[in-house]
């Protein structure tokens, strides 16, 4: 080949680099799959959180990571179905919740899995131990047993005639059968008789509210059910409509007019899935990434709803609240 049509040829083909190092790039940027069990509406909090913190650290969706948001809309046969085509789509992490982590592994055994939302990682089979997850798993806490100690007494503290407790749950849901049991323990404690209220479909929900009649003094809603969370304005109304004093791990149950939460702070959990996230791609592996207990917790009471159902909530009370809806 002559110097001058080498030349040429070089010259045509450096032309050509930065666009085919553009198509490098992307192909090459590391992809998250976000399942959420739930409607986009329902975890725009979370997502935001996520999202801020991963760009705190560097990662940008578009730019230096892409991000595929996948919604179970709270039918947990989804799941399976999701974590499948992740798979396919040969992501490098999957973030989610903890209830939808063992279809996930069902699907895979070797993509890093990051969950939040968990109320016993080690009694779900989720982890072998906080301290060493082992395989591909590992995330955060949300504490559970003693998040669940610390509402009841709080319930009782405002309830002061507190007798007679129900408990909602999806029963379908393993997670709920760990508070549940939770729950149980603490009110043997405190002699309490506990009523379990148990639903498996959003149908449950009102019958179980009419079989409640005249036979509670309070009621404890399980924590971070998508099914649960998926009917919050029924469930609200419907302890409302009976008068019932009740306590929640979230506060958006607060804020919509029921009596008082307690619990962690959810978007500080996914901000720190993030902070996993980042060290997954930084080339950590989930085995040896502890799992974290909740750091922010959040008292929240309304003193509207609790004028409204005639409790009188003591000054020391209200000064130990996070928040205070009037």
């Amino acid at each position: 080949m002559r110097r001058r049509e080498f030349i040429a040829l070089l010259g045509s083909a450096a032309a050509g680099w930065p666009l085919a190092a553009r198509a490098q790039q992307r192909t090459r940027l590391p992809t998250i799959g976000f399942l959420g069990t739930v409607t986009p509406d329902a975890w725009g909090p979370f997502v935001a959180a996520f999202v801020q913190r991963l760009r705190e650290l560097g990662w940008v969706d578009g730019r230096t990571i892409a991000v595929e948001y996948r919604w179970a809309d709270a039918r947990n046969e989804r799941f399976a179905e999701i974590a499948a085509e992740f798979v396919r789509l040969k992501t490098d992490i999957i973030v989610t919740a903890a209830s939808a982590v063992p279809a996930v592994k069902g699907e895979t055994s070797t993509i890093p899995i990051v969950f939040a939302l968990a109320p016993d990682p080690v009694g779900m089979g989720l982890v072998d131990s906080l301290a060493r997850p082992g395989g591909n798993v590992t995330g955060l806490s949300l504490q559970t047993p003693d998040a669940a100690s610390k509402r009841l007494e709080l319930l009782r503290e405002i309830v002061p005639n507190l007798r007679r407790l129900a408990i909602l749950a999806n029963v379908a849901n393993p997670q709920a059968l760990l508070e549940i049991r939770a729950v149980q323990a603490v009110a043997s404690k405190l002699r309490l008789a506990v009523i379990l209220s148990e639903i498996r479909r959003a149908e449950d929900i009102a019958p179980s509210f009419r079989a409640l009649e005249g036979r509670a003094d309070a009621l404890y809603v399980c924590s971070n059910d998508p099914l649960l969370h998926s009917n919050q304005v029924r469930i609200n109304t419907l302890t409302l409509l009976a008068r019932l004093p009740a306590v929640y791990a979230n506060k958006e149950y607060v804020a919509a007019g029921n009596l008082m939460s307690y619990g962690p702070n959810l978007p500080d959990l996914f901000r720190r899935a993030a902070e996993y996230v980042d060290k997954i791609l930084k080339g950590a592996k989930p085995a040896d990434l502890p799992v974290e207990q909740p750091t922010k917790f959040e008292l929240v009471i309304n003193l509207t709803t609790a004028n409204a159902l005639g409790l009188t909530i003591p000054e020391s009370f209200l000064l130990r609240a996070d928040e205070v809806i009037e």
